[in-house]
């Protein structure tokens, strides 16, 4: 009788044995060394296994993925009693399996790649204690369809989202007061946008190839709009608010949707190709404030009619060939007059 009983023993233990899933640490079946195993059910407490640096002896910052094999990371507010205050340059780079990071509250900046090329990443709230987001925070986030920006960031770094094609909105909160090169570059699924009244400057090719995108509503503050800002970009209508000085080269060049554009009295100038191949402009009004266009300015806008200058005669500043290669009929100031607000030819 003895003998059966431990036979059967030996059989439950050997059909347990068969039934556990492999080890998380066994790298022979992980999709993702650098991570580990997928975990299946939802994290609640603080990721174990990630890499800390002190910093200035007052608190920590997160340097790696260390050890830990979560796929929904969560940041821990203290380590070792201290603040965890900021994930550094690099932190996460490349962990391609990654799908979820939570944020303490302690967090007040994250570095530059921190997680570039975490391309199934699908969620990002940052809290409202993170001042800045460095460049290229999230480069080539793909999946990334659902993200929060808190209220006390002041700065997007350099592009801080760019090639991030599953966004599809974006809240710039009121605190933000630069938008940096290439920030939301390339993000395909972007519908529309605000630009809160703080932000100041729209970098370089800030938007461009943004092709979903159709609407932008810029903010009073800004005063200057980059090159190649909205180059490649969906747009159909753009104000550009009064206290804009310049419009940079080719800033909205290939905008082939843009049927009409407001250009303020306070611009002074129009960098070279700015609307270049924007075939669906009818008409334009250049203010006699600018005093500097750049040569094919309106190139091969081959719907614009008539371009109506305020200025008497073409300033010494304009390009030899500003208007490019272009139908539109040139009519300067002294030709013409305003007729309930609409250009009238005397």
């Amino acid at each position: 009788m003895k003998s059966k009983i431990l036979a059967i023993v030996g059989c439950v233990l050997l059909v347990c044995v068969l039934c556990l899933p492999a080890s998380c640490g066994d790298n022979s079946t992980n999709e993702n060394p650098a991570i580990g195993g997928e975990s299946t059910h939802v994290e609640t407490q603080a990721s174990e296994g990630l890499e800390y640096e002190l910093y200035n002896d007052v608190s920590y910052i997160v340097i790696g993925i260390g050890t830990c094999k979560d796929r929904q990371i969560i940041i821990p507010q203290t380590y070792k009693d201290k603040p965890v205050s900021a994930i550094a340059d690099n932190a996460f780079k490349d962990c391609i399996y990654l799908r979820s990071v939570k944020f303490p509250n302690s967090i007040t900046s994250i570095g530059s790649d921190a997680f570039s090329g975490c391309n199934r990443l699908t969620n990002i709230t940052i809290p409202d204690s993170v001042t800045s987001i460095g460049s290229k925070a999230f480069f080539c986030c793909s999946e990334l369809t659902s993200l929060t920006i808190g209220k006390g960031v002041t700065s997007i770094g350099a592009g801080a989202f760019f090639f991030c094609t599953g966004l599809t909105s974006i809240d710039i909160p009121d605190s933000v007061t630069s938008i940096g090169n290439s920030a939301f570059q390339h993000c395909l699924g972007l519908t529309n946008i605000t630009i809160p009244d703080g932000v100041t400057s729209i970098g370089n090719c800030a938007f461009e190839g943004c092709t979903g995108l159709t609407s932008v509503t810029i903010g009073s503050d800004v005063t200057s709009i980059g090159e190649s800002a909205f180059r490649y970009s969906g747009l159909t209508s753009i104000t550009i608010p009064d206290g804009v000085t310049s419009i940079g080269g080719w800033a909205f060049e290939f905008c082939s949707g843009l049927t009409s554009i407001v250009i303020p009295d306070s611009v002074t100038s129009i960098g070279v190709c700015a609307f270049r191949f924007c075939s669906g402009l009818t008409s334009t009004i250049i203010p006699d404030s600018v005093t500097s266009i750049g040569v094919c300015a309106f190139d091969h806008c081959d719907e614009l009619a008539d371009i109506w200058c305020e200025s008497s005669q073409q300033p010494v500043d304009w390009g030899s060939d500003w208007i490019g290669y272009c139908p539109a009929t040139v009519h300067w100031g002294n030709t013409w007059e305003y007729v309930d607000g609409v250009p009238t030819l005397k």
